[in-house]
């Protein structure tokens, strides 16, 4: 499979998964194919001290969200498939009627149809019957609904930690190697120990 990866960012608050994403990747031989919407720009400017240019530079090719003839809008182009991190639930219902009206859920569909990964990191909460009938349907149709949930059993001591841990596991999903989480009943590279529960909680030898 070719060693392309489309990386969707949406308006949706978490923009920093998106971020992470391109920065390990940035680190693979995997060459990254980067849509930001516009309410992905504003959101950005509220959540992070980054400009849309440093966001740019961190992938290896940008598109336009509004350029439809795109290569990443055909199925002839191949890619691994695609994360959208974050994906707002206006997209979800997009990717889940087919209705797409721009690049960014247009390639979404296109890597539906052509049977490859799709990673939707939605973020939404609480979630009425409509968003779970979305997510309902995009999974029928083969995609990964990835709400991005915080683990705590690797106690993380910063916000950066958690990014990165939720980062690697949806980059597990591709699969893409990577050294971002700390895994249950492993030892781990920096402390030698293993990750088994929170300090002070009794476990099993």
């Amino acid at each position: 499979m070719t060693d392309r990866l489309i990386i969707g960012i949406t308006g949706a608050s978490g923009v920093a998964y998106g971020l992470r994403a391109l920065e390990a990747l940035a680190q693979t031989p995997i060459e990254t194919h980067l849509v930001m919407t516009k309410p992905a720009e504003i959101t950005l400017a509220s959540e992070s001290d980054r400009k849309v240019a440093d966001v740019h530079a961190l992938a290896d090719v940008v598109y336009s969200p509004d350029d439809i003839g795109a290569a990443i809008a055909s199925g002839s182009f191949q890619t691994m498939g695609m994360l959208v991190a974050p994906c707002t639930v206006r997209s979800l219902s997009e990717i889940a009627t087919g209705v797409t009206t721009g690049l960014l859920t247009r390639a979404a569909d296109v890597v539906l149809k052509e049977r490859r990964r799709l990673v939707l990191m939605v973020r939404e909460t609480p979630v009425h019957l409509g968003h779970l009938r979305s997510m309902t349907a995009v999974s029928e149709m083969g995609a990964i609904v990835f709400p991005p949930v915080p683990a705590f059993y690797q106690w993380p001591a910063s916000i950066d930690e958690m990014v990165d841990q939720t980062v690697g596991r949806v980059l597990d999903l591709f699969p893409i190697d990577h050294d971002l989480v700390r895994r249950w009943g492993e030892p781990q590279a920096d402390t030698g120990s293993t990750v088994r529960a929170f300090p002070g909680r009794r476990t099993r030898d």
